[in-house]
């Protein structure tokens, strides 16, 4: 499923050299200690990267052998994790293996950040699922980091409730398919004609797709939300607010003075919705995105915004989430480093 290098993973190529010349130390010395190794992280969080990280110790354990073919170690080691999408305390254990270092010393790098990279996009998910307060939130976050990350941030999202994400890459490991909205680029291409990219787009997708139109081309939303709606009707299901964080859109210049004007605000979502409404295109849903995190959601649904959607782009990707990684058993008594200690978790479940 995840497509993982195996073979650089086997010769230390993704991990930090001081791993893998360990292994090769332990290994030359004919060393095989029998280590529990201890993976725990500091805030409140859920955990995402755990089922790659897995897979990582699945595949890549074990040592060359005489012949210089690969020698799995799996079977040698007893893992012992939390799932993917659990709640999970600052130093709780999230995992533990257990078993010959040497099998799995050139590891640690790589399944650290598969944890370190999952949570965070979990935890993110979680916090904006929660700010939103039960209506969707949309993954926007593809076009601001590597694309080679895209389907792991796709699991973890969907692992903690996110089902609509850009990309088919992204829901590639859970069977899902990318959605969105048009682009201001397909709008640019029809001499900046709103209504003419959207029909078009109709015609070639409806019904099969959702027709989400993005009115803030102009920075007019309700004279382009109410173009495109008298054009498409029945076929059009949505809007999208998309508004420069720099610009004021013209429905709210009269209203300046009393709030916040530029970029997105609960106020031009209500501005939107009056004016879908007078008209009877109560059916019209409207998305809003541009800068949303939690907070900015939170703040939505304090205003009551009539809003039917969120799309979030980058701070789904954004923060820090480490995790860590300690020996804390050697040969079954206590070997962590001072400052540290065995913390049995009777969370965890045996990997088969």
């Amino acid at each position: 499923m995840f497509n993982l290098p195996v073979e650089p993973i086997r010769r230390g190529v993704y991990t930090d050299v001081y791993f893998w010349r360990t292994k090769r130390v332990l290994e030359q010395g004919g060393l095989h200690p029998r280590v529990l190794m201890q993976v725990f992280q500091k805030k409140e969080a859920w955990v995402g990267g755990m089922d790659e990280a897995i897979a990582c110790l699945k595949l890549c354990s074990g040592h060359l052998g005489p012949g210089g073919d690969w020698v799995s170690g799996w079977d040698q080691l007893q893992v012992r994790a939390l799932y993917d999408g659990d709640r999970i305390s600052p130093y709780e254990t999230a995992m533990t293996i257990e078993g010959d270092y040497s099998l799995f010393a050139h590891l640690e790098t790589v399944y650290l950040g598969s944890l370190a990279r999952g949570t965070i996009v979990c935890k993110n998910v979680k916090q904006a699922l929660a700010a939103a307060g039960g209506k969707p939130v949309l993954m926007f976050g593809a076009r601001h980091d590597h694309y080679s990350v895209q389907p792991l941030d796709g699991l973890a999202a969907h692992l903690a409730g996110i089902d609509q994400v850009s990309t088919d890459a992204q829901a590639s490991l859970w069977g899902g398919k990318g959605i969105g909205t048009i682009p201001h680029s397909l709008i640019a291409s029809y001499g900046g004609d709103t209504v003419a990219a959207t029909r078009a787009f109709a015609d070639l997708y409806y019904p099969d797709v959702n027709i989400i139109s993005l009115v803030d081309f102009d920075n007019d939303c309700v004279n382009t939300s109410l173009a495109v709606a008298r054009d498409l009707g029945e076929k059009l299901w949505g809007v999208r607010l998309d508004n420069s964080e720099t610009l004021v859109d013209k429905s709210l210049i009269r209203d300046m003075g009393y709030f916040k004007p530029t970029g997105v605000q609960p106020e031009l979502a209500f501005k939107v919705r009056g004016a879908l409404d007078r008209e009877g295109f109560n059916h019209v849903r409207i998305i809003v995105s541009a800068g949303f995190d939690a907070a900015k959601i939170a703040r939505f649904e304090a205003a009551a915004a009539p809003v039917d959607a969120y799309g979030v782009g980058s701070s789904l990707l954004r923060g820090e989430n480490d995790y860590t990684a300690d020996i804390v058993m050697l040969e079954g008594k206590p070997a962590a480093k001072v400052g540290r200690r065995y913390r049995p978790n009777e969370r965890l479940e045996p990997v088969s």
